[in-house]
């Protein structure tokens, strides 16, 4: 077990240094291109996106930018919503719709190059296919709410415009000088929180045998005694239940676990469906590990509460609806 300290030099440092990186990056992206103009010509894109949610143009830029870089399509919707152009209300609903935007990065950088070649092509578009139909669910839940609760909402563009005089325009050096000062103001009330919740959270990861101490006292003495009701609840052989409990704590070997088994042990379709539920379970894990330390360094504690409750909520119920379909067809 690692010292306190070598734990926080070791995890936590290295992950708030990267996401620092990345919010800084799109902060700083969204001021320089409010301060060049760019937001105007972006945004036209994201419009289809933006109208029907009742967003500003402005957020088309913020969604599309979560291909590139999820954090960084955070870091600029924490812009947006940190200079008064979008409220909580607001700013929660684009979230939603940058579900499937974020899956399209990860497509092209894990499930695309990872998990198809692990699960081989049949069974890797077959989970790849699943994951996207509920990442686009998701993203329709934030349209329509967007349709619904934004109604007849008014933005001020003007909170996002540089404040200079009508007959001045600002030198590149000074449009560069004011973004850069800007970002840097955004990241000093981000980065401490960022450092203080990741530390909590790594070194209470590292701690974990303690916890599964405190289950063994309740009776529960490995997760298999959690997963094996719901993998029979769904139909899956004894076989899946490894599968889900990897699954759990990293979706990679859940994949490398479930490959050697298909096609002998389990069908194309059980093995999606094992990694399914798997990931249903790892839904806490990732909540712990990521979305807490992400969100509350990004929002604050008040509304990253909020952003993971619906994110969590939404990706369950999506997910429980993709392994009713594959129990159904």
């Amino acid at each position: 077990m690692q010292s306190p300290l070598s734990v926080l030099l070791t995890e936590a440092l290295p992950r708030v240094l990267t996401i620092t990186l990345l919010i800084g990056f799109g902060v700083g992206l969204a001021n320089l291109a409010v301060g060049y103009g760019l937001v105007d010509v972006i945004a036209r894109v994201g419009r289809y996106l933006t109208e029907p949610a009742n967003l500003p143009d402005e957020v088309g830029a913020a969604v599309l930018t979560n291909t590139l870089s999820v954090t960084a399509g955070y870091g600029m919707l924490a812009e947006f919503r940190e200079s008064g152009l979008l409220d909580d209300r607001a700013t929660l609903i684009a979230i939603v719709i940058n579900t499937f935007f974020g899956f399209l990065k990860h497509s092209l950088t894990y499930y695309g190059p990872v998990l198809v070649p692990i699960l081989g092509v049949h069974a890797g578009l077959l989970y790849v296919g699943a994951r996207a139909g509920i990442s686009l669910a998701i993203s329709v839940v934030g349209l329509l709410a967007g349709a619904v609760l934004l109604r007849g909402y008014e933005y001020d563009s003007s909170a996002i415009e540089p404040e200079m005089p009508d007959d001045e325009k600002r030198t590149h050096r000074e449009t560069l000088r004011h973004a850069g000062a800007k970002t840097a103001d955004q990241l000093r009330s981000i980065v401490p929180r960022l450092a203080v919740v990741y530390s909590l959270v790594f070194l209470a990861l590292e701690y974990t045998d303690q916890l599964l101490a405190a289950f063994a006292v309740v009776g529960i003495e490995e997760p298999a005694a959690i997963v094996d009701p719901v993998a029979s609840l769904v139909g899956l052989p004894a076989a899946a239940v490894p599968v889900i409990v990897v699954s759990l704590v990293d979706p990679t070997m859940g994949a490398v676990t479930v490959a050697p088994m298909i096609g002998d042990v389990l069908t194309r379709a059980q093995a999606v469906l094992a990694l399914l539920v798997g990931s249903l379970f790892s839904l806490t894990v990732g909540t712990v590990k990521r979305s807490i330390p992400f969100q509350y360094g990004i929002w604050g504690s008040a509304f990253g509460t909020k952003v993971i409750i619906v994110n969590t909520g939404l990706k369950a119920v999506f997910i429980i609806a993709a392994i009713l379909v594959f129990l159904v067809v």
